[in-house]
């Protein structure tokens, strides 16, 4: 069974990346990229403006498992 290491991603944090991401879920990069799509094309239906490859870091853990 694989080791969990801990993310050392700041708690202040405003915007994850695509290795952020990719990090806290355990995911690749592209997996992460494509969460991030997702979560960004939510948000712009939404009318929100987004950034491509970030996503902001509270909306990501209020729609994930975390």
């Amino acid at each position: 069974m694989a080791e969990h290491k801990p993310t050392a991603i700041p708690a202040n944090k405003r915007f994850l990346t695509a290795t952020d991401v990719a990090e806290i879920l355990d995911v690749s990069r592209s997996t992460a990229y494509r969460i991030i799509k997702q979560l960004n094309e939510e948000l712009a239906k939404a009318g929100k403006i987004t950034m491509a490859g970030k996503v902001s870091a509270k909306y990501f853990y209020e729609n994930t498992y975390l």
